[in-house]
């Protein structure tokens, strides 16, 4: 990162949520379409990215380490110039936020596992709502709520529908993938596994790729790679070579 004064914790946070995947759908909208349309802002962020969640715990600590050794000669020094006085405690300032906040992300995400389901979850993109069969019309209503990143109600309303059809492959789907999105992992795997459980179901093969993530979110690895090893997708490819 070549200029850490221009870093806010703001713009730490807002990194962190995009890359967590817990914008809300307005949110990430403008962020990803500031990303496309300004290359100097798409620069920072992937800095960030890299700095925050690209590197292990060996690296960040060697990087405290370094900025502790930073602090330590500008505390020191016996300048007299406050222009030379304002930049240096502006790089004390900028070093303790990207500390704090880099400490912050390794207690919430300081599982491998946790980091490896983080950079490959992606909620389904969903089905188009086309709601020209009035019988689906509550589905569809959900499917709504879920592509604008409203998980919960999508979810009270799938589960109105699969207490009528606990077999229907669709909606079991959709539910577990729904709370995974709305990190509640443990809650999903039972819904994707009953969609597994239906080879014949055209979700199978993106219902095996979820549902060893949800068991890599639950550090259960045994049975992330069991179910990754089924998935043909290629996300469950690259991710298997991660776990080996």
């Amino acid at each position: 990162m070549k200029d850490n004064s221009n870093i806010s914790q703001e713009l730490l946070e807002t990194v962190e949520r995009y890359h967590n995947h817990t914008m809300p759908h307005d949110e990430r909208k403008t962020f990803e379409h500031r990303l496309q349309n300004d290359a100097e802002f798409k620069t920072l962020v992937t800095d960030i990215q890299s700095f925050l969640f690209g590197i292990e715990q060996q690296a960040l600590t060697e990087k405290m380490d370094e900025f502790h050794k930073d602090l330590t000669v500008i505390l020191a020094t016996t300048e007299t110039d406050s222009k030379v006085r304002f930049l240096h405690w502006r790089k004390i300032a900028a070093a303790v936020v990207i500390i704090v906040a880099s400490a912050s992300f390794w207690m919430i995400n300081g599982s491998s596992n946790e980091r490896l389901y983080n950079s490959y979850f992606k909620p389904d993109p969903g089905l188009p709502t086309t709601m020209s069969r009035t019988d689906n019309y509550t589905f569809f209503d959900a499917m709504v709520n879920y592509k604008q990143g409203d998980y919960k109600k999508a979810i009270s309303k799938w589960e109105v529908l699969q207490k009528k059809e606990p077999q229907n492959d669709t909606i079991n789907y959709f539910l577990g993938v729904a709370y995974l999105a709305d990190k509640k992992e443990k809650v999903a795997i039972p819904y994707l596994e009953k969609t597994v459980s239906q080879p014949e179901s055209v979700f199978n093969n993106d219902a095996e790729y979820y549902l060893g993530l949800a068991h890599l979110k639950n550090d259960n690895r045994e049975d992330a790679i069991k179910y990754l090893k089924l998935s043909t997708t290629e996300n469950s490819k690259r991710l298997l070579e991660k776990l080996d």
